[in-house]
């Protein structure tokens, strides 16, 4: 039985809390946060103990999901790693690139399992691109959301674009040869709206726009490539898929175009989308990771890469501001 400690039980941490009384092999040993009238709910509630010294916690736990706030990460994250606990810890993974390195040193050092919440590469939408062959030449990405001001103590690259930036590198076998960017404050004091290109050394090209101050919500990803288009609707769970006719094609959707090369017949699929708990699910890999001594599915490397990016792309926005 996987003893788990819950650091942190605002919005996101009671999802965490509910699954975790899901998942077998989980004991929920208790939970720390700071705020007396969360925590008089939380324990109330779910009947879990609440632990007011984070240190007490750690030392009856095997593993911790963190799920506090951004700039409460590193501490966090430390205080386990150096216990020798195993570590769930929400995006980003830190609040700055030097708490990010050191967190990865840490773990490289020490004989435990790290996993990063980029909650995203578990999307049913995204989960049925598994079978598909992704080699993409070019990346379009819209990421909206109406204005919370849950989670505006980053800015809307490390609070929603930060999704995106990880599935590209993850898709994407090439490194990233140049970044431009720009970006606005509107609501807060850091960037809430922002458009920015990648480009990588094989060629590939993503755009993305994420802003935090929609009328309308949308995670829509489209991916062009070779003969292919697939298009992924993160927040309606559906995944459409256009190419040419190959033999093996069943089940679609065909029509005809002329060509200067002659009739080409495209295929329209919808692969089907697994129905899963994406919050469940990434909760019970780390599980198995840690049960089964395998890596991570989202390592901490993994969540260092996506932040190194997001942070190039804010100091361009910085400089852009700057000399504008």
């Amino acid at each position: 039985m996987l003893k788990i400690g819950v650091f942190g039980v605002g919005h996101l941490g009671k999802f965490h809390l509910n699954n975790w009384k899901e998942i077998k092999e989980v004991e929920i040993i208790g939970f720390y946060d700071p705020n007396d009238s969360i925590a008089a709910e939380v324990s109330e509630k779910y009947q879990i103990k609440r632990f007011e010294n984070p240190n007490e916690l750690i030392k009856l736990i095997d593993a911790a999901d963190i799920v506090a706030p951004t700039n409460f990460h590193f501490e966090l994250c430390q205080l386990a790693i150096r216990n020798g606990k195993h570590v769930f810890v929400e995006k980003p993974l830190a609040n700055t690139m030097e708490e990010a390195r050191e967190l990865v040193k840490l773990v490289k050092e020490s004989n435990i399992k790290m996993q990063v919440g980029h909650v995203e590469r578990f999307n049913p939408a995204y989960l049925a691109t598994k079978s598909l062959k992704l080699d993409p030449m070019f990346i379009e990405v819209h990421r909206l959301a109406q204005f919370n001001p849950r989670g505006t103590e980053v800015s809307v690259i490390l609070d929603l674009m930060i999704h995106d930036i990880d599935i590209i590198l993850s898709m994407v076998k090439s490194e990233v040869k140049n970044i431009s960017s720009s970006g606005v404050s509107v609501m807060t004091d850091t960037p809430d709206i922002a458009n920015v290109r990648i480009e990588f050394n094989n060629g590939c090209v993503a755009n993305l726009t994420s802003s935090r101050i929609s009328m309308k919500k949308m995670r829509k990803m489209r991916i062009f490539q070779k003969d292919a288009y697939v298009g992924i609707d993160f927040l309606n769970k559906k995944t459409e898929v256009i190419r040419l006719k190959g033999e093996a094609d069943e089940n679609v959707f065909e029509f005809d175009i002329d060509t200067p090369k002659g009739k080409k017949t495209i295929a329209v699929a919808n692969p089907v989308v697994p129905e899963v708990n994406a919050i469940k699910m990434e909760l019970e890999v780390f599980r198995d990771a840690i049960l089964n001594n395998t890596p991570t599915l989202v390592s901490e490397v993994d969540g260092l890469r996506a932040m190194d990016v997001a942070h190039q792309i804010l100091q361009k926005i910085r400089y852009n501001s700057i000399n504008s």
